[in-house]
């Protein structure tokens, strides 16, 4: 059992818009609170305690949401790490390799997921490493998980023209330290950005990823219309 967390929240969330003009866009406030915090809630409850912030654009706007809102966490800046040129869900990985030497949970601080989920994402391994998966009916939109026996994950397919499975990638991750030695091996994707899906895709050559559903609801937050989305997801989550 992991306790360890590193979000990744480096971003400017330029489809936000003007909402990010002053602030990162995982603070942009929902029924009153920066959404960041129904994040770290959640880890909280799920039972993890040891949280690695990696951050870039508005890096202070961070630090003082975690000083009013007293949580605790380590906050490493990807900016100062890598440069503001260089992009991709991969970035974060390069950036807590040295300060990392157990299994940890990733995931996006622009994501939310239930307590029950982030729990099953925290279950006994046998030491592989996991990636959550969620069933959808539009797979066609994100990246889907061709699975093989006993559950290995085979591949993720990005956006797949023709239909290969309704298992999508839910962009959360059970990590083993091993994914340091493949984050070196991946180029850039054709969108130009290091992507953490063609880690994981090297990982699974080896049979060394699993693929682990969760069940729960799952909201990603980056566009103003998802404000409202997270605000009716948050309010159904209280009934």
């Amino acid at each position: 059992m992991t306790k360890k967390v590193v979000i990744a929240a480096a971003g400017k969330g330029t489809r936000m818009l003007h909402l990010t003009r002053n602030k990162s866009k995982h603070l942009i406030k929902v029924n009153k609170k920066p959404f960041l915090s129904y994040l770290l809630d959640n880890l909280l409850e799920a039972g993890y305690r040891d949280f690695i912030l990696v951050v870039g654009y508005k890096e202070e706007s961070i630090r003082e949401f975690l000083k009013e809102y007293n949580y605790k966490a380590k906050v490493v800046n990807q900016f100062e790490i890598l440069g503001e040129k260089e992009y991709g869900t991969a970035c974060p990985l390069k950036c807590v390799k040295d300060i990392i030497k157990e299994d940890f949970l990733f995931v996006c601080g622009d994501n939310l997921y239930s307590v029950e989920d982030l729990k099953i994402m925290n279950g006994d391994d046998g030491g592989y490493n996991y990636v959550g998966g969620l069933c959808h009916k539009n797979p066609e939109k994100y990246g889907v998980l061709i699975s093989g026996k006993d559950n290995f994950l085979k591949e993720i397919v990005e956006k797949p023209k023709k239909h290969v499975g309704n298992m999508i990638n839910a962009g959360i991750y059970k990590l083993t330290p091993e994914v340091f030695e493949k984050v070196p091996e991946i180029k850039k994707s054709s969108r130009g950005e290091y992507e953490i899906t063609d880690v994981i895709n090297l990982l699974a050559k080896e049979n060394k990823v699993k693929i682990r559903e969760i069940k729960g609801r799952w909201l990603d937050f980056g566009n103003p219309g998802d404000i409202i989305k997270a605000s009716l997801f948050l309010r159904k989550k209280k009934k």
